[in-house]
């Protein structure tokens, strides 16, 4: 039994409607002294992403991330002996034979993680949807209440002739996610596999806390998950600066984060000022990576 990464997959739904796969059995010897035919591989496709753990001690034994990619999980059983084998010069027709041994069984957890280039993360409604639907094709629901998107969103961007790439929509985290607070971990996973991370944060009115606090909790929040994920490079979108608050709020919030140096884009997602400042930064960045050899 082998998974096999396909690209056009985006799920794991069927596997938890059929969580039971089995291969087909070999067939029977024949006459002549023919061994029966063996049995065709069992070949299940899997979203490009899947992680594969193993169902007892849940160790990562596989991360199908290659297009076309396959893994064998179980191998099937060895055919036995038939009379004819076990044949000598005293017994030409011995009443004996050799079962066939059974193959290997295992249970398996699969996990999918998205496989984007940009993971957009911040505080729900700071306005990822929006960013995400203004540069790229994607459309996501956007509404004015926590947690409009509940589920990541992926959108390809292209900016000015150079190579594409993939930016995903985290849905909001909050404080306390790397415990499961709001989507927390059903959705902090898919960032551990991005190249770089977008942080939204809003500056508008309608935000009630200190953008730059809010840019410290959720980066606690990525390392108390995953310590790796602090150290992934980052810029900072200091969205919604059509707002007069936000305009207010800028040069404060740019001054504190510029202390820790951070790389901040003044952007307003909603009337695209400043969206091709930081296209071009998030060009440059994903550019280097590549030249320098990245993997996710």
């Amino acid at each position: 039994m082998l998974l096999k990464a396909d690209g056009q997959l985006s799920t794991l739904l069927d596997f938890r409607y059929r969580p039971h796969y089995h291969a087909r059995d070999g067939q029977h010897g024949r006459g002549k002294n023919q061994v029966g035919r063996s049995a065709p591989d069992l070949i299940l496709p899997v979203p490009r992403g899947t992680v594969v753990r193993d169902g007892e001690s849940g160790e990562v034994i596989k991360d199908l991330t290659g297009e076309n990619e396959t893994f064998l999980v179980a191998r099937g059983g060895k055919g036995g002996r038939g009379n004819a084998r076990f044949a000598t010069s005293v017994d030409q027709a011995p009443r004996r034979a050799e079962p066939g041994q059974l193959g290997e069984s295992r249970w398996l957890l699969l996990e999918l993680k998205l496989m984007a280039d940009v993971g957009i993360i911040g505080f729900p409604n700071v306005g990822k949807s929006t960013l995400i639907a203004k540069v790229s094709a994607v459309r996501p629901k956007i509404a004015d209440y926590p947690f409009t998107t509940l589920v990541p969103n992926l959108g390809v961007v292209s900016w000015r002739g150079h190579r594409p790439f993939v930016m995903a929509d985290i849905p909001g985290i909050i404080e306390g996610a790397h415990r499961g607070a709001g989507l927390g971990l059903q959705f902090l996973r898919h960032v551990q596999r991005t190249f770089l991370l977008l942080h939204v944060l809003d500056l508008s009115s309608l935000n009630p806390r200190d953008p730059v606090e809010d840019y410290r909790v959720l980066n606690l929040e990525l390392a108390r998950f995953d310590p790796g994920l602090a150290r992934k490079p980052q810029l900072v979108a200091l969205n919604k600066i059509d707002d007069p608050e936000g305009r207010k709020r800028l040069p404060r919030v740019t001054a504190d984060l510029k202390i820790i140096k951070k790389a901040c884009y003044p952007i307003s997602a909603l009337t695209g000022e400043g969206l091709p400042e930081l296209l071009g930064a998030l060009t440059r960045h994903m550019e280097k990576g590549l030249k320098k050899g990245r993997t996710k």
